[in-house]
């Protein structure tokens, strides 16, 4: 049995959110569910908990995607579609023309992201390829769930993308290493927030990214 808690955290709320919203939130996690089966979109044992453990965390960033200056988001390494499938279902009734860009090289992926951005009507583009061989991207934000360490996904935006305003990453409990450790790389400014589904993780907002001199 699949958990019901569905946008129902302790002290997490989102304004507007419709029946219909909802209904598409659990429609999608059915089919990850199902299409699990067949091929590893989620961990199985996540799959009783898969609204709370991996729903409501992709749907906890809206905090910062649902800007004005935010209009076309790159999810990488995209897998079953977490985040970016949860936030452009959340952002439909908000801005019909927020766009969601997906990269993810693996074929069957690809189709299952394909079937859902379809089934659920996303303005999206969906590319099979490898987000390393990409180049001159541009994008508002650059967002990553459990694809590679933070250190890498800047090197794919500094390397990779010709354009970008933020990049949006959920770190674990190492976190403020993390980003200690970074700074000795780069300079960034970021904003964070402790995640609401995972005591021990935060979500940061990463802006005005750049390699500091050698």
């Amino acid at each position: 049995m699949i958990d019901s808690n569905i946008l129902k955290i302790k002290n997490f709320k989102l304004s507007n959110v419709s029946r219909g919203t909802l209904e598409e939130l659990k429609d999608y996690s059915k089919a990850i569910i199902s299409k699990n089966k067949t091929i590893n979109l989620i961990s199985k044992s996540t799959e009783k908990s898969i609204n709370s453990r991996h729903i409501n965390d992709s749907a906890q960033t809206i905090d910062f995607i649902d800007k004005k200056d935010i209009k076309i988001c790159t999810d990488i390494g995209s897998g079953a579609g977490l985040p970016g499938i949860v936030l452009g279902i959340l952002m439909k009734p908000k801005k019909p023309l927020f766009k969601l860009i997906f990269y993810e090289k693996s074929y069957h992926k690809s189709v299952f992201l394909r079937e859902m951005t379809k089934k659920f009507n996303l303005n999206s583009e969906i590319h099979q390829k490898n987000i390393f061989e990409e180049k001159n991207l541009c994008t508002d934000v650059i967002i990553s769930r459990a694809f590679k360490p933070l250190p890498i996904i800047f090197q794919i935006a500094k390397n990779n993308f010709k354009n970008f305003k933020y990049i949006i990453l959920f770190l674990g409990k190492s976190g403020k290493k993390i980003l200690d450790d970074a700074f000795e790389t780069w300079k960034f400014d970021y904003e964070e927030k402790k995640s609401l589904t995972n005591d021990e993780s935060m979500i940061v907002k990463i802006s005005n990214l750049r390699k500091k001199k050698a």
